[in-house]
């Protein structure tokens, strides 16, 4: 049998993998959001802030309160919530542009006693409002996938990171094809209702793959090693300004 020509097999290859299909870029209905808040994220959120603690000595050794920290797409706050739990340095500008989002999070920032490190600004990512250099870590928890043209966002939170700065964005990695998806959820959301599960799904889908979000990195002025794959459906963004 003739072998295949290599790049036959690679174009094949291309072929199978999963097309990126764009979901809504904000969840700003009351339902959507109490139903995004309701979903176990605890283990995820946890490992995040393990990872960034890990990457990010300064906010454990920084004076309370003193460390400038903007969370892109901060949802209903609750990585900023754990973060503070677990470390006095930061201070919290955390940042959402669906106002359904940030209701739901003040209230999980009344319930945690942490109104005077956190604050929440109706922000689109965008665009954001912020000078050169205010902050002292930039981080993200799977903004990424919601945005249509994410380069945009990306160099812009990279611009209002000060010099020696931590940039730490995490998000999902779109698999490579339906049967990954299919047991991705499986895997991770077989508690879930029917419509957390299809969130889920919709967000694998919409989400970008390894090679995508390196190139990204590379247009960025960064290294491409600076994104790598650290779970079975995650990429993680890691670099110092």
């Amino acid at each position: 049998m003739t072998a295949a020509h290599p790049q036959t097999r690679r174009g094949s290859v291309a072929q199978k993998m999963l097309k990126r299909v764009l979901e809504e870029e904000v969840m700003d209905s009351p339902g959507e959001a109490l139903e995004y808040d309701a979903m176990d994220h605890a283990e995820v959120n946890r490992r995040f802030v393990d990872d960034l603690l890990a990457a990010c000595p300064e906010a454990l050794s920084s004076e309370p309160a003193e460390l400038d920290v903007l969370d892109v797409g901060a949802g209903t706050a609750l990585i900023p919530i754990e973060l503070c739990r677990r470390a006095a340095g930061p201070r919290v500008t955390a940042i959402d542009m669906a106002a359904s989002m940030l209701d739901l999070g003040r209230g999980n920032i009344e319930v945690a006693n942490l109104r005077d490190r956190i604050r929440l600004d109706l922000v689109d990512a965008k665009q954001l409002p912020f000078e050169d250099g205010q902050f002292a870590v930039v981080l993200s928890n799977s903004i990424v996938h919601h945005i249509p043209q994410p380069l945009a966002v990306l160099q812009d939170s990279l611009r209002v990171l000060a010099d020696g700065g931590l940039f730490f964005f995490r998000d999902l990695m779109r698999p490579a094809d339906d049967a990954t998806v299919n047991h991705l959820v499986a895997t991770y959301a077989a508690g879930a209702t029917e419509r957390q599960r299809q969130l889920f799904d919709d967000s694998l889908r919409a989400a970008l793959s390894l090679e995508e979000i390196q190139d990204l990195a590379r247009q960025m002025d960064l290294p491409s090693d600076c994104v790598k794959a650290t779970s079975d459906r995650h990429w993680t963004m890691v670099a110092r300004k």
